[in-house]
């Protein structure tokens, strides 16, 4: 590895990669195609015919012995860290190691300091409201992490404030937001035919910081006097918290009368869900802070690639939204948990369906302005050369 080199360790754990978790890909890809020696160590895979990239090390693929070892150190509490993240990381001579999510930054720490390299950590949402709330023993955590990590990127002011607000030096904070691969997404500007049902694309998954059963309840109410066909993709996990959201929707959907006119798709690959996208006209997504203070922390992917398609989006003022959305469709944002607001924002939308190609024409500027993945990942390779 010659002086200037950055060779970077991205770890994500405990798998690569969740369907909702694309923006990691994003930021790896980006780097790679910059002709950065980016690595990806993590305990299994998920979806690699979506998120394959080079260099993806995997302790699943390791001997069975060096599995349980691994594991059973952590288990058992007489390590935090991978030894097998240390061991790539002196295979492979890396100098910055990138931990994604706060909480994985602070057990990679051991690693780390055993690596002698830089540290970056990137927050994301649940790990900076969440998790310090819940279990406070994260915020002892976090002071440590603070301390020795050198970089924490999140992606918007909010959340910049949240974790300076937890105590992070603000000298060690950088905004840095979530690209996207603009020219993946055809610029479709939406367009509602005469006698045409308004339709309505709901994405994501069923947890409360989601915001579902309201948009329901607007769009439920919108259908008074708006025919609609509305599409959901998204589905519970196995935690009750999930399961008890996704009973709220069915019975949002009943008591609305939305559930003949919907479409429950359940999850789907991310592929399928543009397609999906490319036949709606609108797209929702009234994020909340949820009752146990899970937060979308900045702001969801998925709206910006709906931007970046044309398509317009209503959504709220939670989080770093009002940093994606811009000035110019700030109109189409609600506060939390205000149905008639977003009903409001639907109405202007349905009442203004002439103007929905200069709306799309908006959001796809400032996708390709603020928040394209390969004005990021520049900005991020621009950040760990700094460091080193």
């Amino acid at each position: 590895m010659g002086k200037n080199t950055i060779t970077v360790l991205h770890s994500s754990l405990p798998v690569w990669l969740l369907q909702t978790q694309t923006w990691k890909h994003s930021q790896v890809a980006a780097l790679q195609r910059l002709g950065v020696d980016a690595h990806v160590v993590c305990v299994r895979t998920e979806n690699l015919d979506q998120f394959g990239v080079a260099n993806i090390h995997c302790l699943a693929d390791e001997p069975m012995w060096r599995q349980v070892w691994d594991k059973g150190l952590r288990k058992l509490g007489l390590r935090r860290h991978l030894v097998f993240l240390v061991n790539i990381g002196r295979e492979v001579g890396a100098n910055i190691v990138h931990s994604h999510f706060g909480n994985v930054g602070w057990e990679n720490l051991g690693a780390v300091r055993k690596l002698s390299a830089k540290h970056v950590v990137t927050f994301y949402g649940i790990d900076v409201i969440q998790m310090p709330r819940q279990f406070p023993v994260w915020r002892k955590r976090y002071h440590q992490l603070f301390e020795e990590a050198d970089l924490f990127l999140c992606e918007g002011a909010h959340m910049a404030r949240c974790i300076n607000d937890l105590g992070c030096p603000e000298h060690k904070t950088k905004v840095l937001h979530l690209g996207v691969d603009v020219e993946q997404f055809e610029f479709k500007p939406r367009q509602r035919l005469a006698g045409e049902p308004l339709k309505v694309l709901i994405a994501a998954a069923f947890r409360e910081k989601k915001g579902i059963p309201y948009a329901l309840e607007a769009i439920g109410l919108l259908r008074k006097e708006t025919p609609i066909q509305l599409t959901i993709i998204g589905d519970a996990g196995r935690d009750e918290a999930s399961q008890q959201e996704k009973h709220k929707i069915q019975v949002a959907l009943e008591r609305t009368g939305l559930k003949p006119v919907t479409r429950l798709l359940g999850y789907q690959s991310h592929a399928r869900m543009l397609q999906e996208a490319y036949q709606h006209h609108v797209f929702v997504h009234p994020s909340v802070t949820a009752q146990d203070g899970d937060t979308e922390g900045g702001a969801p992917v998925g709206i910006t690639e709906m931007l970046a398609t044309g398509m317009p989006v209503v959504s709220t003022t939670h989080c770093d939204i009002p940093e994606v959305m811009g000035a110019e469709l700030s109109h189409l944002l609600a506060p939390e948990r205000d149905v008639p607001a977003l009903l409001d924002c639907l109405q202007k939308l349905v009442g203004a369906s002439e103007d929905w190609a200069t709306l799309g024409y908006k959001g796809r500027q400032r996708i390709m302005a603020e928040f394209n993945q390969s004005t990021m990942g520049a900005h991020l390779l621009e950040a760990y050369k700094n460091l080193i």
